[in-house]
């Protein structure tokens, strides 16, 4: 029977396997513990790890053992009070209660089993059933983007990607095929040096011509040097493309004086935790930032969540913006878009019509997915009105209102809740 033994060295993460096993054993009791943590934490407060507490109950093993069975008389040892036969008294007070008593200095219990989870288990464990809708992989084989990859070894390279054990395994190669014939030939010329002595002893006249012989092979042999720059041998790493599809996200929040604080903070929030599901799910994805109040501008990330403007409201800045961004920067043919909006809803009353249009006629044909969140605990606006007719026009258009912060999750869990399979 074969027999394989694992040799490699353990890595630094070397129970990494055994905990992912433990992740998927109990995954409904840490994922509870998720969703209690998200309920008790802010969104400011999603970029770190968590600590689940499993109870000791849900982590025991079952165990097959022989029952007692039958009837059984036993003594234990140590024993002086009782004897085979005798009944013990039951205990008086019922069939149990409350404690009661002094505390007690021996015995032990079993507590609940404390696991730490890292930022990126939480956030997997977190964003595992939602996905980005409909992500179609638009021209998959004429988008390359190009990987490095080991393609064995060259003598040429820097010393920094030299192969030791490769170029080792070189040189003992060289040295057993250099040494090899002067070592036959040392061989035969040491028996004919010993023939000769058994004959004729030190009077023999070839002795001294085969001991200088064998003295010139041994420098030879000697003279093969340990490693050769003809041994080295180097790393080759190419450049292998490989096709892929490419995807870009739009943010557009409103920050007009109608906007208050409390609603521009969870607004931050929402996209907040949209950005943290977009950089932990897709690998290649571009993140476009755009903030409008009667003007729109892109910004970057830190100035799209931090910087304090006022003014009046033009929602169809921010959309023409966009629309300027895609014909510029990003093809259809050859990106998948992706937008979300957040607002309260408040816009000049001329402009909700012109948003309608700019979104049915420009943006939706060219995006995958649109996602508005209108935050305002009133009744909704104009915008809101509009968009519902765009809602009805487009079914890649989805919409949710969020009143408070505790409305936040949800809300986004149900725009971005993965599609039951066909």
């Amino acid at each position: 029977m074969s027999q394989f033994i694992d040799r490699r060295p353990n890595g630094k993460n070397k129970s990494a396997v055994n905990r992912q096993k433990f992740i998927r054993r109990y995954k409904n009791q840490i994922k509870k513990a998720v969703s209690d943590a998200i309920a008790e934490r802010s969104i400011t407060d999603l970029n770190r790890g968590e600590k689940i507490n499993i109870p000791a109950k849900d982590i025991s093993e079952p165990v097959i053992h022989h029952g007692p069975g039958g009837q059984r008389e036993t003594v234990h040892p140590g024993n002086t009070d009782f004897v085979t036969g005798d009944r013990l008294p039951r205990p008086l007070g019922g069939s149990g209660g409350p404690g009661s008593g002094k505390a007690s200095n021996n015995g032990e219990g079993l507590d609940d089993f404390v696991f730490q989870i890292s930022r990126e288990e939480f956030l997997d464990l977190f964003f595992e059933d939602l996905e980005l809708p409909d992500l179609v992989k638009n021209q998959l084989q004429k988008m390359m983007r190009e990987k490095t990859v080991r393609a064995g070894y060259t003598q040429d390279g820097v010393p920094t990607n030299i192969n030791i054990i490769r170029s080792l395994k070189g040189a003992l190669s060289r040295r057993i095929a250099l040494r090899s014939p002067l070592q036959g030939q040392v061989h035969e010329a040491e028996k004919e040096l010993e023939a000769l002595l058994l004959l004729n002893g030190e009077a023999s006249p070839g002795v001294a011509v085969l001991r200088d012989k064998i003295e010139r092979l041994k420098a030879r042999i000697k003279a093969v040097p340990f490693i050769d720059t003809f041994d080295l041998r180097y790393n080759n790493r190419i450049k292998q493309p490989y096709p892929s599809s490419q995807a870009v996200m739009f943010c557009l929040m409103d920050v007009s004086g109608s906007m208050d604080q409390g609603k521009k903070d969870m607004a931050k929030r929402f996209f907040t935790l949209l950005y943290f599901f977009l950089t932990g799910t897709y690998e290649h994805i571009d993140l476009v930032f755009i903030r409008h109040h009667t003007i729109a501008k892109e910004v970057d990330e830190n100035e799209f969540f931090y910087s304090r403007e006022t003014g009046g409201t033009v929602v169809s800045s921010a959309l023409k913006l966009m629309e300027e961004i895609i014909d510029k920067r990003y093809p259809p043919s050859e990106w998948n878009i992706y937008a979300a909006q957040a607002s309260d809803g408040d816009n000049w009353s001329d402009d909700s019509p012109l948003c309608k249009e700019v979104l049915t006629k420009s943006i939706m044909p060219r995006v995958q997915y649109y996602a508005y969140i209108e935050i305002a605990e009133d009744t909704p606006r104009g915008l809101w009105r509009e968009f519902q007719n765009v809602k009805r026009a487009c079914p890649n258009f989805a919409m949710q209102r969020i009143e408070k912060s505790a409305d936040i999750f949800p809300v986004f869990r149900k725009l971005f809740k993965k599609k039951a399979a066909a």
